[in-house]
């Protein structure tokens, strides 16, 4: 039995369990209400709540920029921010491979106690599982969130109406660039990093403009085109967007090019796509501005009664084409 990296033993529920959960994950996640018996106590909470639960499998783990510790956070806290929702707790499950370095388990959960902390969110219970060598790839993270929706907020992917603005709140398609060169696959060597971040602070700073947001969705797996599909189908509306607003960094336009990618299907870890009246859009789009994680936000179109459930770009020599509808999945196991 080694020392350094992670054994069945470990996932037996024996000592070896208990010294993993104490030396790693309760050290990185240790609060009045981390518990160590079969749920948590927490305090009762005025309102309503909003409640959501992912599964994170990223190839590789590690990534430039991040991990998978990092992104099992971010995901969760952005489902709920997207509700209107202050995340305040959250659990987590992992499913670890037999042999997987306990100096990189302790980074991992090192970055998630990181995260959560930039927006008060707690770790309060969890579970620890160890699969066997070649069971899993190296490990899986399930986070469940619970948080409390502000009273002001109201969206939903069926509440964007003709007139409305589409803004985005940063460059496109980032994070599915950094997996797919973390892969190796395409021997392309670039620097492109994540956009991987906790978006709760995003989201409130809009209400600090209007209360008037119809949509706000995180554009995870699929990117930012097939969130605008999604909404389009469940508004029964349809959506124009211009290509030379969309914001690409430089090094993802490259990438994309060798490759013959579409940066809208790309996937982004910490870049929302909103839906608000548009007399209220270039406020927002100027608060966006102010913020950590959304200081390249822009406008990207409009939400019009013809051609519902459609998306349609009108591209940089000012012709129109139907944006096509996403298939099958560009880049497998993103998150």
């Amino acid at each position: 039995m080694s020392n350094n990296t992670v054994t069945l033993a470990h996932g037996a529920g024996g000592k070896q369990t208990s010294e993993l959960i104490e030396k790693v994950f309760k050290a990185h996640f240790d609060s009045p209400e981390f518990t160590a018996d079969d749920a948590a106590v927490l305090p009762a909470v005025d309102g309503k709540l909003a409640m959501t639960t992912d599964g994170f499998i990223v190839s590789p783990w590690e990534f430039n920029g991040g991990n998978i510790g990092k992104l099992s956070i971010c995901g969760t806290v952005n489902d709920l921010s997207c509700m209107g929702a202050k995340p305040l707790y959250m659990t987590c499950a992992f499913v670890i491979e037999e042999g997987f370095p306990l100096d990189k388990l302790e980074e991992i959960a090192a970055a998630m106690e990181k995260t959560a902390a930039e927006v008060g969110v707690k770790i309060v219970a969890g579970d620890t599982k160890v699969a066997g060598k070649g069971q899993c790839d190296g490990v899986f993270i399930t986070t469940t969130g619970v948080g409390r929706i502000m009273e002001n907020a109201h969206t939903s992917g069926s509440l964007a109406k003709p007139g409305d603005a589409v803004i985005v709140t940063g460059d496109v398609g980032r994070h599915g660039c950094t997996i797919l060169l973390a892969r190796g696959e395409y021997g392309i060597e670039s620097d492109v990093d994540t956009d991987c971040a906790p978006l709760w602070h995003t989201v409130e700073s809009l209400y600090e403009v209007t209360d008037d947001i119809h949509v706000i969705r995180d554009a995870t797996r699929g990117g930012v085109g097939t969130v605008l599909y999604e909404i389009a189908g469940q508004s029964n509306i349809g959506i124009r967007i211009k290509r030379e607003d969309i914001p690409v960094d430089e090094r993802v336009k490259g990438v994309c090019g060798m490759l013959g990618l579409e940066p809208l299907y790309l996937a982004c870890e910490g870049r929302l796509v909103i839906f608000a009246p548009a007399d209220k859009a270039e406020a927002l789009v100027a608060k966006l501005r102010e913020g950590k994680y959304s200081a390249n936000a822009a406008i990207i179109g409009t939400v019009t009664a013809e051609n519902a459930g459609k998306v349609v770009m009108e591209t940089e020599i000012g012709t129109q084409t139907l944006l096509p509808q996403p298939k099958g999945e560009l880049l497998p196991r993103i998150c």
